[in-house]
């Protein structure tokens, strides 16, 4: 009799529905509980099954806590017999096969690729004994609704099954976004070289929360395609969705407008540091083949310093000095250097053109069928802000960055969807000091309490903070509905290409995995420990993978599992 992995290994969770839409097409065998079941190992193409001992329950529920994967699946179950997993040098002829899609199609080609390809070598092998069996030659993708458009709230489910023997595995998805989900989980069961991939399993997976992403600041400091296209890639394999690029600030205009030429041609850093219109249809298009979402912010009417060339008659304050000598820091003409905006010093007036802004643009937008987003300021700042009669809640959304939980409390108490971004616990630029020039901050004698560092923002966000905040705390259930997810973002005063995924990754893996399954176990315990073992082997897999991501942890630790811990291994 085979027997599903214990509720230790596998949240409490309803199954997905997808079962039930379609039947996976002929001849894909049914997921039979017989023959040998074993968490073990598939190689890809001339595989062959290999004698695996038995695990105890506590073997098996560890070897699943530890499994590399980027975000921790909903519900995985290992399905065993006293032996089996499969494991042998990959043949040219394995394939994955798939319903035609534009964009399906190039992330089979890729992953296709990767799993005949990669050869990754973890830092602590899966344990496997293995014995010979027919192979593995095919993965096999259903799609219940092939027409659905990438968009908030698409189906992303999936379930994968890679049975320990027969030549077919599979994968169901509601969508082709959610089958390019299982095609990543699949990958990364993949390992070694000669290539073998885990056997023996079901996973049914779902994100709890619809709005994943990255904010990326390219106004500040410029980008290149490439390093855009490198980031969408991995947040991609993070299973995030959401690209908000923020590309205009007061510092720069790289966005290329042909209608209006001048933006960039006077607000830009130069002829080499704009997005021309290709370069913005290149990262849409790689953004879909890569289930990402890309979600342009066009910063106005505030932070608008880089129009003041082309159009210097409706800015104010372009280009002039940040902090007035002599002046309070309330009378400040922006909080860092690169001015232009509306008049911050006069907040009456800044309110009633604040409202004028809104009024003239929201309808537009709405007309058009679009949910609007706006940063928090619009209706929480504490001077300049609108009447909440002019934004109904039916179509605006509210990315929160300040106050923690209570400006979230204070979004979705009022009735508003919110995307939260909170600074103390989401904003990767923090820690680092600050930018500012000639500054007596830093002059401290020593012995000094050191604050901050000078960053306004500090600490530096550690993936543990990340991994730990909850975007849900003190709301109500019915609140906690009104939470679409939430966004790491870098502001990029002290980040450019030189520091772009170090900066990123994996501390935004750390929110991909909370935001994607939680961050609790079935118990309600938080479940950082056995994440700093698999964040651990998901960091370097994204190294080999071309992802420059920091490291968590000497290697050492990561040699001798549990023993970096604060609790005894033993």
């Amino acid at each position: 009799m085979v027997n599903p992995l214990s509720s230790c290994c596998s949240k409490n969770t309803k199954p997905l529905p997808i079962e039930n839409l379609f039947k996976l097409p002929s001849p894909i065998p049914t997921w039979q509980p017989g023959g040998v079941f074993g968490r073990g190992t598939i190689d890809l193409g001339g595989l062959q099954v290999r004698q695996v001992s038995t695990f105890t329950k506590e073997m098996r529920c560890k070897g699943v806590a530890a499994w590399a994967w980027s975000t921790r699946p909903q519900r995985v179950e290992w399905y065993w017999t006293p032996g089996g997993a499969r494991g042998d040098p990959p043949l040219p002829n394995f394939t994955i096969s798939s319903p035609p899609h534009q964009y399906l199609d190039a992330a089979v080609t890729r992953y296709l690729h990767g799993v005949l390809n990669e050869h990754h070598r973890p830092l602590v092998p899966p344990a496997a004994n293995l014995t010979s069996s027919s192979p593995l030659q095919t993965l096999t993708l259903a799609v219940a609704d092939l027409i659905a458009p990438l968009h908030h709230g698409v189906n992303e489910s999936y379930s994968l099954s890679i049975p320990a023997a027969g030549a077919y595995a599979s994968i169901a998805a509601a969508t082709p976004w959610g089958a390019m989900r299982g095609l990543e989980t699949f990958s990364q069961f993949v390992w070694g070289d000669p290539a073998r991939v885990a056997s023996g399993i079901f996973i049914e997976d779902f994100p709890i929360f619809e709005h994943r992403g990255v904010m990326l600041d390219t106004s500040r400091n410029f980008y290149a395609v490439d390093d855009i296209l490198r980031t969408i890639r991995a947040m991609s394999e993070n299973k995030l969705n959401v690209f908000h690029w923020h590309i205009t600030d007061s510092h720069s205009f790289p966005l290329v407008v042909e209608s209006e030429p001048d933006l960039s041609g006077k607000g830009s850093y130069g002829a080499g540091m704009e997005y021309s219109p290709e370069n913005v249809k290149t990262v849409v298009e790689f953004g879909l083949e890569h289930g990402v979402r890309v979600l342009p912010e066009i910063d106005m009417p505030g932070h608008t310093g880089s129009w003041a060339g082309a159009y210097p008659e409706i800015v104010t304050c372009a280009n002039m000095f940040w902090w007035p000598a002599g002046s309070e820091w309330g009378d400040r003409l922006a909080s860092e250097p690169g001015t232009g905006h509306l008049n911050p010093l006069n907040p009456r007036l800044t309110n009633q053109l604040l409202e004028v802004f809104v009024n003239s643009t929201f309808p537009y937008l709405v007309s058009l069928n679009r949910t609007v987003v706006y940063w928090e300021d619009v209706l929480l700042d504490a001077e300049i802000k609108v009447n909440p009669s002019v934004l109904p809640p039916e179509n605006t959304i509210l990315q929160t960055w300040n106050n923690g939980p209570n400006n979230t409390k204070k979004i979705v108490s009022s009735g508003y969807r919110a995307i939260v971004s909170s600074s103390d616990y989401y904003y990767l630029d923090c820690g680092h000091g600050d930018f500012i020039g000639n500054d007596s901050t830093y002059d401290l004698p020593p012995g000094t309490d050191q604050g901050k560092g000078g960053s306004w923002c500090g600490p530096f966000k550690t993936w543990q903070t990340i991994y730990n905040y909850d975007i849900t705390y003190g709301l109500t259930d019915e609140e906690a509905k009104l939470v679409l997810g939430g966004e790491v973002a870098l502001w990029s005063e002290q980040a450019d290409s030189t520091v772009l995924d170090p900066r990123i990754w994996p501390r935004a893996s750390a929110m991909a995995e909370t935001l994607w399954s939680g961050n609790r176990d079935e118990t309600g315990m938080k479940r950082y420990a056995e994440a700093t073992d698999r964040l651990n082997e998901w960091r370097h897999r994204m190294v080999a993978r071309g992802i420059g991501a920091e490291p968590i942890q000497p290697l050492w630790c990561i040699r001798n599992p549990g023993m970096c811990n604060t609790v005894h291994p033993f």
